[in-house]
């Protein structure tokens, strides 16, 4: 038989003799049209030269198999064993693999093994999420630079949660249009986390000053994150904040006060348990009396509550005259209405010093802009 014929020439060819004959086998074997009997003799065949103790048979074989989705599957998932240069190439470039093989293959093979499956022409996204699981920072990178890996939001997720502080997986993460909003927060917190433990930083602008500095531009920055959110992203990204312990009555306050009603209703419904649709129609449509009793549901106490009320009240009206200039409106009118009252509650006035301290950097933001203006216009 054939077969045996060739087994007994192995034996004593020489190792170059031995290589050409298995990539001819291989792409015999993918290419020509054999009898059944002859294509189960040539893999058998293949099956034996796996165990040649020529590095380069091994290679020869797979480089004539790596790309075929015919390739014997046996052989693959053996060559895809073998010493990395061998392995490479099928694990790069096979067809074969099934979502299970290559999850195997990340689970129990090394670094070099999951950088080549994160870098094949397609990821499915039971591997990437297996990869985000596991992978160290270079095969993350890899998979973050392969257009062809099919990322999960919650793969996403996870990388973040993982490799956030790397700062080239971090930019990779921001670049992504799709972001979902809740990883581009927990980004945004990374990068603050490190700007504040900076030792050059903390020098230049001192420890103390450094805090408040970070706390108020990362509030305005997840404001901003809040106000860009799709809708579908909101439940997620409020969750989100909620279990970091972001939604205070002060950030509610701003996000309320920035024109952001969508994520703001968002965060009521999260926190009251109540229905969407009601939210939102008491938000733009109740009267006073039913937004007090909706804002204490979600737990915000009787003395701020009636702060929110009026600025809710405030905001329906200003959104109808000058969105533009949301914050200060509301925050301007009150200050106007509680400031001249009687003394209010220590929590109301937090609140209060925050409205006005965010009134405040809104019109220095205005005047810059307005000589950002001036001076174009002389030039």
């Amino acid at each position: 038989m054939i077969i045996e014929a060739f087994l007994r020439w192995a034996e004593t060819a020489k190792a170059e003799s031995r290589a050409r004959a298995a990539n001819a086998l291989g792409r015999a074997y993918l290419q020509s049209e054999m009898p059944r009997e002859e294509r189960d003799a040539a893999e058998m065949a293949m099956t034996y030269l796996l165990d040649d103790p020529s590095p380069r048979v091994r290679l020869a074989l797979a480089e004539a198999v790596a790309r075929s989705a015919g390739a014997p599957r046996n052989v693959i998932l053996s060559l895809a064993g073998d010493q990395p240069e061998i392995a490479g190439q099928i694990i790069l470039l096979s067809p074969v693999f099934t979502d299970a093989d290559l999850v195997d293959l990340s689970l129990h093979g090394s670094d070099v093994t999951r950088v080549l499956i994160a870098s094949r022409g397609q990821v499915p996204r039971a591997v990437c999420a297996a990869l985000a699981e596991i992978g160290g920072e270079a095969e993350i990178l890899c998979l973050l630079e392969n257009d062809g890996a099919l990322l999960s939001q919650a793969s996403l997720k996870r990388i973040a949660e993982r490799m956030g502080d790397c700062a080239d997986i971090r930019g990779l993460l921001l670049s992504r249009d799709a972001l979902p909003s809740d990883v581009r927060h927990l980004l945004m917190r990374r990068v603050s986390e490190a700007l504040s433990e900076s030792t050059l930083v903390q020098s230049f602008i001192g420890s103390s000053r450094l805090q408040q500095v970070t706390r108020e531009a990362s509030e305005s920055a997840t404001v901003a994150i809040a106000g860009t959110a799709q809708h579908e992203q909101l439940p997620d990204l409020v969750e989100h904040l909620r279990q970091c312990g972001w939604l205070t009555p002060a950030f509610l306050m701003h996000a309320l006060c920035s024109g952001k009603v969508d994520f703001f209703a968002c965060a009521i419904t999260n926190l009251s348990g109540c229905d969407e649709r009601r939210v939102r129609s008491i938000i733009s449509r109740g009267r006073a009396h039913a937004i007090r009793a909706l804002y204490e549901s979600a737990r915000l106490t009787r003395d701020i509550s009636t702060i929110f009320v009026e600025a809710t009240l405030i905001w329906r009206e200003a959104s109808r005259k000058n969105g533009t200039a949301m914050l200060e409106n509301v925050s301007s009118q009150l200050m106007r209405k509680f400031r001249l009252a009687e003394q209010p509650p220590a929590a109301a006035t937090q609140l209060l010093d925050m409205v006005e301290k965010l009134a405040n950097a809104e019109r220095r933001q205005a005047a810059r802009s307005f000589a950002a203006l001036a001076t174009l216009a002389a030039a």
